[in-house]
């Protein structure tokens, strides 16, 4: 499995406070089998995003965990005025990698009118928003369809992986059963901070979807696309968002 959002890097925002904490971390991810982590510290008004600061901060994780899990930096973007014009003019301080993918992050209090124009501004530029964690977001729970116009538009969604298993209750996991079943989630991912309240597992996930849908959706959700993604590759897996219910 390959994890493209998760808070791993230490004493950086509200992910884990020590290094010994971020290695232990490393580890938990890979004994539930995952192979790759992306670092996504938060870039925001409150946690400033340093590029440079940050790839050296990877650099040294890499080497105190060793070969596996393997680490890579993006971030957690939040959809400011300030970020967003930044990120339109200088795309590779945010973007996973070397890749054109960016995981764009919804504040729970408002959704800008204007935000289906941003993103098709990055999406002109080639950058392919990933809408993170949709079904935790309380305005799009109950307005989900605009979530399936991102998707129409040209974004993919990531769906976190613990709302699948439930330990963000009833109504978060039920918002992230709607957009499985309308074909608009393209990654599950940890989104994890810690060891034990959001921890950096998927493998969890990864069975509830086999499950209910099919092992290849898991496969795709966990596997394929976000490999694609390391690699700066088109997603494999990218419906059109079905209107079943």
């Amino acid at each position: 499995m390959i994890d493209i959002h998760c808070h791993v890097l230490p004493e950086v925002d509200d992910g884990p406070k020590s290094w010994e904490l971020s290695e232990q971390m490393c580890q938990m991810s890979k004994a539930d089998g995952i192979e790759h982590i992306v670092a996504t510290p938060h870039a925001n008004h409150r946690y400033p995003y340093d590029r440079a600061k940050l790839s050296g901060i990877v650099e040294s994780l890499q080497g105190r965990v060793g070969d596996l899990p393997r680490l890579s930096l993006g971030c957690d973007f939040h959809l400011s005025y300030e970020n967003i014009t930044d990120a339109l003019a200088h795309p590779d301080r945010y973007v996973i990698g070397s890749s054109r993918y960016l995981l764009v992050e919804l504040s729970n209090y408002s959704v800008p009118p204007q935000i289906s124009d941003t993103y098709a501004k990055f999406i002109a530029t080639g950058i392919t928003p990933i809408i993170t964690h949709p079904e935790r977001n309380p305005i799009l729970q109950s307005e989900p369809e605009k979530v399936l116009r991102w998707v129409e538009l040209g974004c993919a969604v990531q769906v976190t992986a613990s709302a699948v298993t439930g330990a963000w209750g009833e109504a978060v996991r039920r918002s992230a059963e709607w957009l499985l079943k309308r074909d608009a989630v393209h990654f599950l991912a940890s989104d994890g901070h810690d060891m034990k309240r959001r921890p950096p597992v998927m493998s969890g996930a990864r069975e509830v979807i086999a499950k209910l849908f099919s092992a290849d959706l898991a496969d795709a959700l966990v596997s394929k696309n976000p490999k694609a993604v390391i690699l700066g590759q088109p997603l494999p897996y990218l419906p059109q968002p079905a209107s079943k219910k």
